[in-house]
Formats: structure tokens, C-alpha cells, sequence
């Protein structure tokens, strides 16, 4: 327990236990008189052990025999072997440390020596104090000269154990005594338990290395670097410790640093560092490696030599390239890591490549510069290996430190190269392009090393480089630097206008973090970390008024003139498409369809064509913007439109959606080789990367201490609080000044809980009792519920809880307060308004005279502010020092409608489920921060429009070819057969903005306190589709759980038996008990006891002695199948459906199947569930498969349970539509469009013809007149099921086709399955709100849920199956075995699933997901292998095969075992 922050260590007296002050700290814990018996006891025997070694120091003291102090040494070394610390005093252990350093010196007596030195390690590990008294009386040379001797093996070894002891807390002496020296001398000769136990003495040492004399560490350097070669993973590790450490000791002298060269070092780390090393080192080892190599090149002239010779530059691009691949590890700490990695290795190509300026004259980086010079081909194989790379890595989201890093090698590189090497690079990468984006940032260190790079292109290449930047923009971006007025101009959502008299910040409060001194080399005497920024005031506003005026002609600053002809002529067409938009519909649609039709295809034709469109000319055109008006008919630029309107303007998007559609998802080898649609999406995707500036915020997790929080409820809380004084807004007469000056807020809590708090002690004595009174009646429930922090008060044992992990980092504690019941502060929607009533007793609050949403908190409201100015922050100590002022004032009555609405009143506009669609495109908001008028913002609504198409392509077509139909334009009703195709939804996915979330999500202060933007929930429900599908699913269960997926602990993994039943989201797992032969029930009873916890459920069958994660698999796996048991009126069981048999329980169960999904099957809407026992039990068994559902996945857990995509995405809140039916029984959908498409050709004809009794004649159902299908008002293959018609009719003709359409699509997928579906969402939204799966598309929510249906690949295979004991990748049983299983079809692929995990899909993501890893063993038999069968540990994925003597012998076996191994789980 640490003491109180403001406390000093204090001295204590001899033999007296210290003990840490409890007054004024949030440590201290009452004491439990549960444990005064245990207390009592140690004490008592702590006195009993004392006499004991009084007793034997008294002997040692008398005794001369060798034979007796030999017997008294045996029995110091048992007494020390089992006491504790309190058993040994200061003076105790001061007067045996020379009687055994004495002892230890007898050179006559070999046992005397080993027990005497036993007796000092054990002394030490006891005692650890004793270790100073043992150096005073010479103890240190003592053992080292005994290691040397290497008289006895054993004395030896006992030494080399001693000497580590006392090197933990004396590591200067036993530098002193030559110890780094005596433990390596004859390291060879020891096991590699003593090699470790060596190195461990040297790293200890190396810890507390001195500056002033080198020498007697420098001469372990050698020996050290030889270990490096050794095959032990823990040595090596500790060898490159020690090497890091000393490294970092004489990294200021050049001298030193060169003599460490001199033995191989450089050689030897840089075959460590390569991507093999990474299986031998830790993360952060790897990381102080590569850091090693920097201090060396930065300072040797030598080491910078070498690595050049030895191709570092490529090695260091294979580990950005494998760190680029891997980015998206679900492992916070992992992802920090190389995150850190990327940084040393940065900082190593800036000492690789250093940049001479003008005024500096060190000798050393003149000699770099020069060895540069004569072997460009260096420089040249460097800078186009490694430009591309960079700049792919400040596109995909880098962070500023790592955009000023990539950008500052980048600058190194094009000032050393030549003009020749620059154009190479210039040709193979669009440098103008990657430029443009980077001047939207706001950071003056990356726009100064930005204009920096646009110099050296300009110098060198000046023509090109020209015409690039005037095409790509570089040229407006660095004139609106200087000129505000032309701000706009510039395509940066960030604004960088800068004047001559603007300020820039001298200084920082937390001068580390300042860009300036990030990966500065420094040699001699180092730079202060801390002070002023080197950057000048006015540098970047300067050295821009340089380039424009000695770079760029003057006549660039006239107008038109140095507009591109691409710009020119998408200005024209973008003015086309206004003037087409701002023209009345006319009576002949068709020709403003053409018209459409050509403009779109000459943007096509110009993006595609021989000249490339830059980002600049396609945004500044305006083509995205005139794209948007016509596809929204204008809606982008209303404030709002008359409700009766609405339809007859939805009607008009619609048709042009349909016509969009048409165009784009067809191909024409006049054009391009790709759909149109790919192309427009591949060009939004690389504006929107170079334009977007979200911030991101990052906090550095270090350990906090407990904080007292005085606001809201007044507890101690494991995390740092935040200190506001609060003062009356002037004016209000209704309230007074509270009474501190400053208080400590929860950071937690928001500021609705912080109003309620606060309103009784700043509200006036004249205010009436009543509304005191009301105000805590009907807000405590409230803040209970917005703040669950607020809910440990009353409760000991969770206050306790949170008080016992304040010790542990704070990356733990955030992780730790998620369970069981404090959720993720991600808000996924910020509620602007509450009940009126409610506001009587509420306060407003302003932060730098800004109004803060209540429904936020403060930590919130301080980052956003933040993030204002700086578009990513990094919330330091300075945020937690910093006293923030609040002015508070009371709340009055809200005007309902404070922002502008599309549409007058939405109470009235009633929308079919397709224009409800196309409503949501344009009537939403996408990001609060962004104006509508913004490039970004155009850019991502106009890819909400290419999504929505796309997702609704198969509709949009079907509607169009049957309005065609309809109209008469199409013969016969074979038209109706749709193929349309499809873009991957990769295809939208935007890298650069999905990085940016992920770096966001690692940062768990940031997601835990609420402090995440406000983009990456606004974006996340507007635009799902912009993040991978990986991202989504942390997203989700971030939102919905406040953690990551726990992952079941494999064996070896826990360290204790407590921890083995915990996940990595902080929850403990619970085991419970199930029947096989009654799995329904079990179900039904684990919902009702565990379902409302978070707790992650672990099944244990009955009589069975399995238990972990196969069983529990594969419970949830026949839990699915019972639901799917036909008869049951679940689901529909017509021609589509079949039964399918499987082999499990050692019987069939038949259970119902779709390959296209299984939909509810259709109840009359009008049966009162009270009327019908048969019904009701359907709407129950719909809640609890609802539960189970949410339970999977919630757990991570796979189910075999196809559900069809109509059914997910009326779960998810969307309306079903006629075409959706098309989804789960295409037959009946296609008979339905053909029906529709004749009541819409009778409607034409009828408006031409009139009433003719010969139309039915022209109007025939694949022949046949519809009185001929003898059709009646029942549901097709439910004919018990019968249509409410309002008329006498019985049988279906041509004048009651529409209401039978009609009423089969509403009882199909409205009214009669309505009742089902609500069911099985309530039973889903107890255990979870299913609002939070909204980000998710139906296919993904079959993947989520099912995990993978794809078939397996070979490579997948070999990358993600371990073989260990006995079998490697090519041993030949276990080609036998991947040859089998590649072999498998469809059905015994799930048979081996089942038998191998215990359920019969693969997790999402396939075999590379699937935790723990599948493993095969050789399973160890008898003389005949054939004779056995294979077994499994389903819990950890473990297969054990028999070495079989053929394929054929192997696949057999495994089938039988497949088969017959269902159904138990017993020990193998």
C-alpha cells in the first residue's frame, strides 16, 4: 500500500515494521477483525523465530569444530528457508553478515563454504535490508573471488545465486567488486537456469550504471554481445537489457560509443531486430533494441557506417510493413507497442539519413553527410524504398508525433537526394497529392517540415514539381497561408490561415511533448526536453512568403488562369447538372433522364480517363456537390419543405436513384474496365482521406493514485478527478455563489447528475420546499442511473473492490471498473432535451462561455473544447492540474425546435418503407462539427447515397424493370428475372478514418471517461459503412458492454486458479449445469438466473466431466437446433424449407432448413394470444430464443442458427418492403412482382383505353387468365391462414388482384409476423439494447452471430493451425491431415468443427480468429496406431492424432471419430 502523495518517507526505528499513514489518504481500509487471529499468530511466531536465531548466532559465534558449525549452518540455512521478514530484525541481520562472510572465506572446508553462502542467499531473499550490512563487511568480494576460483561447482553456483540477491539492492558495489566480470567469465560452464540467474546479476547492476567511469562495465560488452547468439528467449532478453542499459549510460560520449562497435554489437542487434527477432524478444525489448541502434548511429560514425552496409533501410520497411498488416490486433497493449515501435524506428532512419543545416558544424554529421554523398545509391535505394511507405503511413491516420516523423525522414531523404533520385520517386509516387493532404492539418511543426518538402521539390524539379502542385492544389494551400481571404479556397476542413503578427506558443506546459525536440539527435551535451519551441514565431508564415515568391510565378495570382483544363471542364459539367437540378420536372421525364445519363457518363469518362483527375479538380469542380442536388432533388440546400411535398419530392429521388443506379452498375468497355460506381467511390474515398481532419484524442496511461471526488456524492475513486471552481452566471437573481472555491468532480458523472447535486446548495431560502423536495424524489433515480459510479457508495464490498485495484496500472483499473456493473461511457446518443417539469429544478452550465450538453460529462466537455483548437490533443497531467471554472445558471423552459429541420413537422409525413429510406439519406445529420456546405461532409453524404444504392440495387432494379412492365415498354414477365450486381462493402470501407477509430478505441482512459470526439459516434450511426467490419465489432462491444471480447483462458495461461475463470473484460466466469436430454429447460432456466448479468456463462453438462469452451459451444450450438425443430410453429416450413438430418446425440433431429434463412411463419393478426395456448407458446419460445441470441453474443459464442437477411434487418428496426420477400422465398417474391406488374399494366391500359372488357384478354399469368388459378384469400402455404378481404369475394380475379397482393405482403412480412419479432426483441433487449447492432448490415449479422460460412483455403490452414509434440508442418501424418480436411465438403467440415471446438462454424474471422489456436499433437499409442482413434480437448482446440501409416487409414478413423464422438464429453 503506498503512502499519501504528500507524504515523505519518514525513518524508523531498528526492527520496527513500516507502515504507511492512513490520514488524509483514499488507500486505507478498516481493519477486519476477521484476521486479528491471523495477526496474532504470525507476531507470536515472529517472536519464537527471533530467539531461535539468537540462539544459533550465539553458536556460531562459540564454535570452532567444522563439524558442529557445519551442523549450526544447516540449521540457520532451514530456519531462513521458511521465516518471514518480521522474523529478522536490522540487528539481527547485521551481526550475522560477518560470521558468514568468514565462513565463507574457509578455504580448508568446501561444505562450510556452500552452507555459508547458502545462508547469505537465503538471508538476502528474507531480509533484503541485509544486503547493505553483507557489502559493509566485504561480502561482495568476497563470493566474486570464489566465482572465479570455480574451486567446487556447487560453491560456484551457490555464489552466482548470492551475488543476484544482493545486486537487487546494492548494484553500485557490486559493480565496484568486479561482479559484471565474475559472473560471465565461465557462464558457459553453468545450466541455462544459472546462465539466467548470471545475466539477471548483470541487468540488475546495469540498472544503476555510473557515468563517470565506464570501464568496468564496459569490458563485459564482448561477452554480452556473444550471448546475444544464444537460442534462449529469456536470456537473450535479458542480455539485450543489460546492452540497452548500457547503450543509454555512455550515449553521450562518442569515444564510448565507438568502442561498443568494436565488438560486434551492431551486427549482432541488427539480426535481432529482424523480423525473426520478434519471436525471441518482448515488445518493449524489441523496442529498446531498435532504440539501442539509434543512440549508436546518432553518435558513431562507425555504427552509422555499418548499418547502411548492412541494408538496414530494407530491414526497417519489412517492420513497418508487418506493423501496417497487424495494426488492427484486438490487444491494447500490443497495438501501444508497436505503436512505439514505429516511433524508434523513425527515430533511427532520422539517424540514418540526417539533413546538415547550414548553420551547424559538428564534425560527426559532416562525416554522414559526405559518406551520403559519394554512395547515393544508398539514398537512391532508400528513398524509393522507403517514400511510398511513409506516406502510405501518414494517409492511413498516423497521429501528429507520427506524421511529423514520417514527414521529417521524408525531408532528410529529398534533401540528400538528387534531382535524378527525386524524380524517380516523383514519378512512381504522387508527392503533390500526399502534400495537399497534409497542409489540412493545423499542426505548425507539420506544416513547416510540409513546405519544407514542397521547397526541395521545387529546387530541384522545379518544372514538374510546378504542374503537380497547380494540379493537386499545393499551390492554393500554401497561398492561403498567407492570404485569409482566400481561406475558403483551400479544400482544408481545418482552416490554417496564419498572418504575419500571428503568435505562436513559445513555449509548452509539458515541453517533451513539443514536436521540436521528437526526433531530435543530439550529441554532447543533450538539449533540454522541457522549454521553449524551437519553431520561430512567424516560421511557417515566412518561409511560405519565400516559396510564393520565389517558386511560383506572379501570374498564378490571376483568377481562371491557372485553372487546369480538367478543372475547366468539370466546372462545366457540374454547372450542367445545376442548371438541370434548378429546371421544373417537365412532362417528359425521359429526356431529363438522358440528359442525367450524359453528363454522368462524361464524368465517368474523365475520371477514367488518359489524364488523372487530382483531388483538388474533382472538389473544387463542385461535381460532388451538383451530384448531390440532383440526386436529392434539391434537399441538401433546404431548410425545410411542406410535409404534403415531401412525397411528390421522394417520388422524383427515387426515380433518379433508379436511374443513378442503372448507370452505375453497368459496365461499357468504352469507358473502364470497373463498374462506374467503383471508380466514383475509389475517387470520394481518396478526397475524403486527404481533406478529413477529425481529431483524436490520447491519453497516456500512467498510475494514478485515488482521488477523492467531492462532487458528486463525495467517494474515493481509482482514477484521477478533475478540479472546477464554480461561479453564478451575472444576471441570475435566483440562485447564489456557492461556497468553495475550488472541488474535485467525478469525472464519470455527467453533468445532469452534476446540476442535481449542486441545486440545493445554490438555490435560494425563498425557493419553495416543494421543489426541493420533488427535485430529490424524482432526480436520485436519475443520477443513479446516468452516474453507476455514484451506485459503490452503498455498497462496502464494491468500494472495497475499487479501493483493492487502485494499486494496479491504470490501463487495468479502466478495465477493472467495467465489471460488474460500471458500463463504457460511449454514449450512442446525445439526448438535446428533457420533459419540461423537469427543467424547475435543473442548472446550465457554461465552459468558457460556452453552453455544455447535460447529457455529457465534464471530462467530455473540457475535451472537446480542447479539440477546437488542436485537431488531436493529448490529455496529459496538465488536464488533471488545471483548475477549469464553470459557471452555472438555472435552466429555463427550452424552445422545442432549436435547430433547423428538413421537413415543417415529421409528426405528419408518413413514408413507405423505400422513401423512408431515401428520407434517412438526406434528412439526418452525419457529424455536428461539420458544416453541410463542407467538402467532407458532401463527400460522405454523397457516399451514403452510393451505399444505399448499392445495398438497395437488387430493389431499385426490380421496381424499375417492373414500372417498365407496367407501363407496357416490356413484353412478357421473363424481364422480371433480376440479376443485379454488387460492390464489396470493402469497397467503402475508408482505411484512413476506420485507423483513427482504432486508435481512438485503444485508448481506454479516453473510452472509459466519455472523452472520445463526438465524430466517431456521430459517424458510426450516420455511416457504419466507413469502418471495417473488425472495427465495428470492437465499436459494438465497447458500446455495449464497455469491453473488449473476453477470450476464453487457454490452458497454462492463468497463473492462479481465481484468474482461470476470468476473461479479459474483467468479469469472472460462471459455470452452470445443463441436461442433454432437456436443453430447452436448461436454457429457459440459465436465462431466468443469468441472463440480466454480464458475467460470461461456462457450461458444464450433467454426469459428463467436461467443462470449459467446447461445451459450452456446443450447448448454444443444440440449443439452436432445438429451436429450429419443426412443428413448432416458428418458422415458415413451405417448398423452400427442408428438413435436414444430423448426427448428433446419436440420433436424427430433423430440423428445419433454408439456404436462404429462416423467417417467422405468418400468424393472423387478428388470434388473441389468450385465445390460442399453441400461440402464445410461440411468442414465448421467440423471447427466449431472443435471450439466448443476445447471451451468444454477448459471450462470443457461435450458434447454428441461419436466420434469413429479412429477418435481421426487421430486427434491427428497419421496414420490410414488397421486395423483401425475394430475400427468404424468391418464388413467392417473383409471383407477387408478376402480379403487381399486371395490376400496373391494367392501370395503364385502362388510362388509355378506357374501361375495355377485352383488357383481361392482354393480362395473363404465364398464360393463363388469373380466374384460372383458382386462387383463394389464404396465405400461400398457411391455408389456415385466411385474408381479411373487406368484400364478399372468395376467389382472387383481375379486379381484387391488388388487395390479394396486397394483403398476402402484409400478412408475409407486417401484421403477421409483427407480434413475433417484437417478442423476440424484447426478450434480445434484456440482456442487451439491440439498438447498438444497428452499425451492422444483415450479412454481417449472420457473421457476428454464425461466424464464417466460407469454404477453407489451404494457406489459411498451414498460418493458423499449430502443430507441436512430436508433429511439425511437414511431418507426413500431418500433410495426410491437411489434405483430408481441405478434402471435406460442406457437411463434414462442420462434423470436424463440432467434434474438434464443439461448434460447427468457425468464429468470425475464420481460423485466424479462432482462440485458443488449433492445435495437433502425436497422440501417443501402442505398436499399432491404426488400431487407434483420434481424440479432442474441446475447451482448448487440441487435437490429438495417431501417427496413421496412410491417408486412407487417417480419413477413416477421423470420420468414425467424427461421427461417433458426438454427444459427451468424457476424458480421452
Amino acid at each position: 500500500m503506498d503512502t499519501s502523495s504528500t507524504a515523505s518517507m519518514s525513518s524508523h526505528s531498528e526492527g520496527e515494521a513500516e507502515r504507511d499513514s492512513t490520514y488524509g489518504s483514499c488507500d486505507s481500509e478498516e481493519v477486519d477483525p476477521r484476521y486479528s487471529g491471523l495477526r496474532e499468530f504470525h507476531r507470536n511466531r515472529s517472536y519464537g523465530d527471533q530467539s531461535k536465531f539468537k540462539k544459533i548466532l550465539l553458536k556460531l559465534t562459540e564454535e570452532t569444530d567444522p563439524s558442529s558449525q557445519v551442523t549450526v549452518l544447516t540449521e540457520l540455512c532451514e530456519g531462513l528457508s521458511f521465516c518471514v521478514e518480521d522474523s529478522l530484525s536490522s540487528m539481527l541481520s547485521d551481526s550475522f553478515s560477518p560470521i558468514l562472510v568468514r565462513l565463507a572465506r574457509h578455504d580448508d572446508n568446501p561444505d562450510i563454504m556452500l552452507l555459508a553462502v547458502r545462508a547469505i542467499t537465503y538471508l538476502c531473499d528474507v531480509f533484503p535490508r541485509s544486503a547493505a550490512f553483507l557489502v559493509r563487511h566485504d561480502a561482495v568480494p568476497t563470493l566474486c573471488k570464489k566465482l572465479t576460483a570455480i574451486e567446487y561447482l556447487d560453491v560456484a553456483e551457490q555464489c552466482l545465486q548470492a551475488l543476484e540477491k544482493i545486486s537487487r539492492d546494492q548494484p553500485l558495489a557490486c559493480l565496484q567488486a568486479g561482479a559484471i566480470l565474475a559472473v560471465l567469465n565461465y557462464i558457459d560452464f553453468f545450466s541455462t537456469s544459472l546462465q539466467r540467474v548470471a545475466i539477471s546479476t548483470v541487468a540488475n547492476i546495469c540498472k544503476k550504471l555510473p557515468s563517470d567511469s565506464p570501464s568496468p562495465f564496459m569490458e563485459a560488452v564482448p561477452i554480452l554481445c556473444n550471448l546475444l547468439q544464444y537460442e534462449d528467449r529469456q536470456l537473450v532478453e535479458s542480455v539485450a537489457l543489460c546492452l540497452i542499459k548500457i547503450t543509454e549510460r555512455v550515449s553521450q560520449t562518442p569515444e564510448n560509443l565507438e568502442d561498443l562497435c568494436k565488438h560486434g554489437m551492431i551486427h549482432q542487434a541488427t539480426q535481432l531486430i529482424q523480423l525473426c527477432g520478434k519471436s525471441t524478444l518482448s515488445v518493449p525489448v524489441y523496442n529498446g533494441m531498435i532504440g539501442l541502434l539509434v543512440k549508436l548511429c546518432s553518435g558513431s560514425y562507425t555504427a552509422f557506417k555499418n548499418l547502411h552496409e548492412l541494408n538496414i533501410c530494407n530491414i526497417l520497411k519489412d517492420i513497418i510493413t508487418t506493423h501496417e498488416l497487424s495494426r488492427t490486433m484486438s490487444s491494447s497493449h500490443l497495438s501501444d507497442g508497436h505503436c512505439l515501435q514505429v516511433q524508434e524506428i523513425l527515430k533511427l532512419l532520422n539517424a540514418l539519413l540526417p539533413a546538415l543545416s547550414k548553420t551547424e558544424k559538428l564534425q560527426i554529421l559532416s562525416e554522414k553527410e559526405a559518406f551520403l554523398f559519394t554512395n547515393s545509391d544508398l539514398v537512391r535505394m532508400s528513398t524509393i524504398t522507403l517514400v511510398p511507405l511513409l506516406m502510405q503511413m501518414v494517409d492511413s491516420g498516423a497521429n501528429t508525433y507520427i506524421c511529423y516523423g514520417c514527414l521529417s525522414v521524408i525531408n532528410n531523404m529529398f534533401y540528400l537526394s538528387t534531382s535524378d533520385i527525386l524524380g524517380e520517386v516523383v514519378k512512381d509516387s504522387n508527392i503533390s497529392r500526399f502534400l495537399a493532404g497534409v497542409f489540412t492539418r493545423k499542426d505548425q511543426h507539420v506544416l513547416d517540415v510540409a513546405l519544407q518538402i514542397a521547397e526541395s521539390c521545387l529546387q530541384k524539379l522545379p518544372n514538374t514539381c510546378l504542374n503537380s502542385f497547380m494540379k493537386e492544389g499545393v499551390f492554393f494551400s500554401i497561398d492561403a497561408l498567407l492570404t485569409p481571404e482566400k481561406g475558403s479556397h483551400v479544400l482544408s476542413s481545418g482552416g490554417n490561415l496564419l498572418s504575419p503578427d500571428s503568435s505562436q506558443k513559445k513555449g509548452t506546459a509539458e515541453g517533451k511533448k513539443c514536436l521540436c525536440f521528437a526526433f531530435e539527435i543530439t550529441l554532447g551535451t543533450s538539449h533540454p526536453e522541457t522549454g521553449s519551441c524551437k519553431l520561430s514565431e512567424n516560421a511557417v508564415y515566412n518561409r511560405a512568403k519565400h516559396m510564393m515568391s520565389n517558386f511560383f510565378p506572379p501570374e498564378l495570382n490571376h483568377g481562371d488562369e491557372v485553372l487546369t483544363d480538367i478543372l475547366q471542364k468539370l466546372r462545366a459539367i457540374s454547372l450542367a447538372f445545376n442548371d438541370l437540378t434548378s429546371m421544373p420536372v417537365g412532362e417528359s421525364p425521359l429526356q431529363d433522364e438522358e440528359k442525367f445519363y450524359a453528363l454522368l457518363w462524361n464524368v465517368i469518362a474523365t475520371l477514367d480517363g488518359k489524364e488523372s483527375v487530382s483531388t483538388f479538380e474533382f472538389i473544387k469542380s463542385g461535381i460532388v456537390r451538383s451530384l448531390l442536388n440532383y440526386l436529392s432533388n434539391g434537399l441538401t440546400t433546404r431548410e425545410s419543405i411542406v410535409p404534403d411535398c415531401a412525397s411528390s419530392h421522394l417520388s422524383i429521388i427515387e426515380k433518379r436513384f433508379s436511374v443513378f443506379t442503372k448507370l452505375m452498375f453497368s459496365k461499357s468497355d468504352a469507358v473502364c474496365e470497373d463498374l462506374p460506381i467503383v471508380m466514383l467511390i475509389r475517387k470520394l474515398h481518396s478526397a475524403l482521406s486527404s481533406l478529413e481532419n477529425f481529431p483524436v484524442v490520447t491519453s497516456p496511461l500512467t498510475k494514478q493514485r485515488n482521488c477523492f471526488a467531492s462532487i458528486p456524492e463525495g467517494i474515493c475513486v481509482p482514477y484521477p478527478c478533475l478540479k472546477v471552481r464554480l461561479i453564478k452566471a451575472e444576471g441570475d437573481e435566483c440562485l447564489r455563489d456557492y461556497s468553495k472555491s475550488v472541488v474535485t468532480v467525478d469525472p464519470l458523472s455527467s453533468l445532469d447528475t452534476f446540476g442535481n447535486f449542486l441545486y440545493p446548495f445554490v438555490m435560494k431560502k425563498s425557493e419553495s420546499s416543494s421543489t426541493v423536495a420533488m427535485h430529490e424524489t424524482e432526480n436520485r433515480p436519475t443520477q443513479s442511473a446516468v452516474d453507476p459510479v455514484l451506485r459503490h457508495e452503498k455498497s462496502p464490498g464494491v468500494v472495497n473492490e475499487l479501493l483493492s485495484i487502485s494499486s494496479m496500472p491504470l490501463e487495468i483499473q479502466v478495465s477493472q471498473l467495467k465489471a460488474p456493473e460500471v458500463e463504457m461511457k460511449l454514449p450512442l446518443d446525445h439526448p438535446v432535451s428533457s420533459h419540461d417539469e423537469d427543467y424547475l429544478a435543473k442548472l446550465l452550465f457554461s465552459l468558457d462561455g460556452r453552453e455544455i450538453d447535460q447529457s455529457m460529462t465534464l471530462y467530455q466537455a473540457i475535451i472537446l473544447r480542447q479539440m477546437e483548437v488542436e485537431s488531436e490533443m493529448i490529455a496529459g497531467s496538465k488536464l488533471w492540474s488545471q483548475v477549469y471554472t464553470l459557471t452555472y445558471r438555472r435552466a429555463r423552459k427550452p424552445s422545442h425546435d432549436n435547430t433547423p429541420n428538413i421537413v415543417s413537422s415529421s409528426s405528419d409525413l408518413v413514408l413507405s418503407p423505400k422513401h423512408g429510406i431515401i428520407w434517412c439519406i438526406f434528412a439526418s445529420k452525419l457529424v455536428s462539427e461539420l458544416e453541410s456546405s463542407s467538402p467532407v461532409y458532401e463527400i460522405m453524404l454523397l457516399l451514403r447515397c452510393l451505399e444505399a444504392m448499392n445495398r438497395q440495387s437488387f430493389q431499385l432494379v426490380l421496381d424499375e424493370k417492373g414500372s417498365t412492365l407496367g407501363e407496357g415498354s416490356l413484353d412478357g414477365l421473363e424481364c422480371m428475372r433480376v440479376v443485379s450486381p454488387s460492390v464489396p462493402k470493402s469497397d467503402f470501407v475508408n482505411v484512413k478514418l476506420t485507423e483513427k477509430l482504432e486508435q481512438q478505441m485503444r485508448d481506454s482512459l479516453a473510452v472509459s471517461t466519455g472523452g472520445i470526439p463526438s465524430w466517431c459516434n456521430e459517424l458510426m450511426n450516420s455511416c457504419p459503412f466507413l469502418f471495417s467490419f473488425e472495427a465495428r465489432c470492437k465499436y459494438y462491444r465497447l458500446a455495449a458492454f464497455g469491453r473488449p471480447l473476453g477470450r476464453d483462458d487457454s490452458p497454462g495461461r492463468s497463473s492462479s486458479s481465481r484468474e482461470r475463470y476470468r476473461t479479459s473484460g474483467g468479469y469472472f466466469k460462471k459455470k452452470f449445469v445443463v441436461h442433454r436430454d432437456r436443453i430447452m429447460d436448461s436454457a429457459v432456466k440459465m436465462m431466468d438466473i443469468h441472463g440480466d448479468k454480464k458475467v460470461p456463462l461456462e457450461v458444464e453438462f450433467d454426469d459428463e466431466v467436461g467443462t470449459g469452451l467446447g461445451p459450452t459451444l456446443e450447448f448454444f450450438t443444440l440449443v439452436s437446433h432445438e429451436f429450429q425443430k419443426p412443428g413448432l410453429g416458428l418458422w415458415r416450413e413451405d417448398h423452400n424449407s427442408s428438413a435436414r438430418g444430423t448426427n448428433l446425440d446419436n440420433e436424427n433431429l430433423n430440423i428445419v432448413f433454408s439456404s436462404l434463412g429462416l423467417f417467422p411463419r405468418p400468424w393472423p393478426a387478428s388470434l388473441e394470444i389468450s385465445d390460442s395456448a399453441e400461440f402464445s407458446e410461440v411468442l414465448k419460445r421467440f423471447t427466449l430464443l431472443g435471450k439466448v441470441v443476445a447471451k451468444a453474443l454477448q459471450d462470443g459464442r457461435v450458434m447454428d442458427l441461419h436466420l434469413s437477411k429479412a429477418f435481421y434487418k426487421v430486427f434491427l428496426g428497419q421496414d420490410l418492403d414488397f421486395n423483401d420477400i425475394w430475400s427468404f422465398d424468391p418464388q413467392l417474391g417473383r409471383t407477387l412482382a408478376e402480379f403487381q406488374s399486371l395490376v400496373d399494366r391494367k392501370r395503364a391500359l385502362e388510362s388509355v383505353c378506357g374501361m375495355d372488357s377485352n383488357l383481361d384478354n392482354n393480362l395473363c399469368f404465364r398464360g393463363s387468365k388469373i380466374e384460372d388459378l383458382c386462387l383463394e384469400f389464404t396465405v400461400p402455404g398457411f391455408p389456415d391462414y385466411v385474408l381479411p378481404i373487406s368484400c364478399d369475394c372468395k376467389m382472387v380475379d383481375m379486379t381484387n388482384l391488388e388487395d390479394y397482393v396486397s394483403l398476402i405482403v402484409n400478412a408475409t412480412i407486417k401484421s403477421g409476423i409483427q407480434r413475433q419479432v417484437e417478442a423476440f426483441r424484447s426478450g434480445f433487449d434484456q440482456i442487451f439494447p439491440s439498438k447498438h447492432l444497428q452499425i451492422f448490415s444483415e450479412n454481417e449479422m449472420e457473421r457476428l452471430l454464425c461466424g464464417e460460412h466460407d469454404a477453407w483455403v489451404f494457406n489459411e490452414l498451414l498460418d493458423h493451425i499449430k502443430f507441436d509434440h512430436g508433429y511439425t508442418g511437414s511431418s507426413p501424418p500431418v500433410i495426410n491431415f491437411l489434405e483430408i480436411i481441405q478434402e471435406f465438403d460442406r457437411e463434414q467440415q462442420r462434423l470436424f468443427l463440432q467434434f474438434v471446438t464443439g461448434a460447427p462454424r468457425l468464429p468470425p474471422g475464420g481460423f485466424p480468429s479462432l482462440n485458443p489456436k488449433l492445435t495437433v499433437v502425436r497422440k501417443l499409442c501402442g505398436n499399432s496406431p491404426d488400431a487407434e482413434l483420434p481424440s479432442v480437448m474441446t475447451c482448448a482446440n487440441y487435437l490429438k492424432l495417431p501417427p496413421y501409416s496412410t491417408k486412407e487409414k487417417m480419413e477413416e478413423k477421423m470420420l468414425y471419430a467424427m461421427k461417433e464422438g458426438q454427444g459427451a464429453f468424457h476424458l480421452s
